[in-house]
């Protein structure tokens, strides 16, 4: 049986694992750093207790094996990560590790009998915030990223991420060998929806339908620092003025498209040499473009680029352009959602079906197997903020109905149809 009491206890200890250094707020569990590997530790407790059988890959992925009483059956595959962006919040991913570790504990107590085998698994580096790559534990896990990637990505300290693998005592060498090839008959992960629709709406549970992928870019303007008083306007190659036209670019170029819709975010800004009597220099934009449509989404990056490089040359400041990644949306699998609706209504729980906007480990898991994702609601909207917050009930209905699923899901001759 999922306890309520257990579950917010864990909530909790998740909450006490973090660093409050330099004045930080909320939560602090950036990917591989001391917190972090606090946290994958103490799940790592959490799913030994729940009985299950541990092995980590090459990346610091945790894989929790519960067996089945048919081991040669595709298995269920359920999880979510457990790293947080900077001064973030407790909910997001937490809630879905927790989740797929509390129904494998219930079927422990409950002495329930699956036939197929469930893997528990939390994945590391969810959040792009230290390299600028997303869900990159799921991606490595199913082969999208490989050994050459782990030199391409650094964080703003320089560290590769090969690097920070190697200080964590992990196997970057071996990284190929992360690659899941066991079959599966379907993966479920439980997440907060990170916006409002649920809570204006009044409903407990959203099934989402598909998730919106983002496309990341660095652009830098290689302006001329020189000295503010002594530099006509006419002579200035000013790198962050040239910025600034392209950030209300962005803006601009995002909001010309309602249907599909597009959100376009310049969520960071470096300038050198950032002093208030110099003429800014070299300045970076990172932008983040995301859609669950990839034509709207390709028509922005392309508007955008396209300005980003007239305003370089009209103010006579070289740019480069660097284009970190470019997923495309994902569709989930039409059976899955009708199958978890087919779950709410014997339940008799009211829910929505609904897109995603942020991007979750789930969308690499689509193209292997049937997957689905089952959102509730987050107070406000409010995501990745020491503001962050979702009801106490509303996550442990969400188990409940997650534990229906995964239970029926077990059964040999249950499957997801087309």
């Amino acid at each position: 049986m999922i306890s309520q009491t257990r579950l917010q206890e864990q909530l909790n200890q998740m909450a006490a694992i973090t660093t409050h250094a330099h004045g930080a707020k909320g939560i602090n569990r950036v990917a591989f750093t001391t917190t972090d590997w606090e946290g994958r530790r103490y799940l790592l407790s959490l799913m030994e207790e729940a009985g299950l059988e541990i092995r980590t890959d090459a990346f610091g992925n945790v894989i929790g094996h519960r067996r089945g009483t048919r081991e040669d059956l595709p298995a269920l595959l359920c999880g979510s990560h457990s790293d947080s962006v900077p001064e973030g919040g407790n909910y997001d991913g937490v809630c879905g590790i927790l989740a797929a570790i509390e129904v494998a504990r219930s079927m422990r107590e409950d002495g329930f009998v699956n036939e197929r085998p469930l893997e528990v698994v939390l994945f590391m580096c969810e959040e792009s915030s230290r390299f600028g790559c997303s869900t990159a534990g799921s991606k490595f896990m199913r082969g999208f990223l490989t050994q050459k990637d782990l030199f391409k990505y650094h964080d703003k300290y320089g560290n590769s991420m090969y690097e920070v693998l190697q200080s964590r005592g992990l196997r970057p060498d071996e990284i190929e060998t992360c690659r899941y090839t066991r079959p599966l008959a379907a993966y479920l992960e439980l997440h907060i929806e990170q916006g409002k629709v649920l809570e204006q709406e009044g409903l407990p549970l959203g099934i989402v339908t598909g998730v919106a992928a983002p496309t990341r870019l660095k652009l830098r303007f290689h302006g001329s620092a020189d000295h503010s008083g002594a530099t006509p306007m006419a002579l200035r190659r000013d790198g962050l003025c040239a910025a600034a036209e392209v950030v209300l670019a962005v803006e601009e170029a995002a909001r010309s498209h309602q249907d599909p819709p597009v959100v376009g975010t310049v969520g960071m800004v470096s300038v050198e040499p950032n002093a208030m009597n110099v003429v800014p220099g070299e300045t970076e934009l990172g932008v983040d473009i995301r859609s669950i449509s990839k034509q709207a989404k390709d028509d922005v990056l392309r508007q955008v680029v396209d300005k980003a490089r007239s305003v370089a040359a009209r103010r006579g400041v070289p740019l480069d352009v660097d284009l970190l990644y470019d997923d495309d949306p994902v569709p989930l699998h039409d059976g899955m959602v009708r199958f978890l609706g087919a779950c709410c209504r014997e339940a008799s729980l009211p829910f929505r079906e609904m897109p995603s906007g942020a991007g979750h480990d789930a969308m690499n898991w689509a193209s292997y197997c049937p997957t689905g994702m089952l959102f509730i609601p987050c107070r406000g909207g409010i995501s990745h903020s020491p503001d962050e917050f979702a009801r106490t009930e509303d996550f442990v209905q969400a188990v409940t109905l997650l534990e229906r699923a995964l239970r029926t899901l077990s059964r040999a001759n249950v499957s997801i149809a087309p």
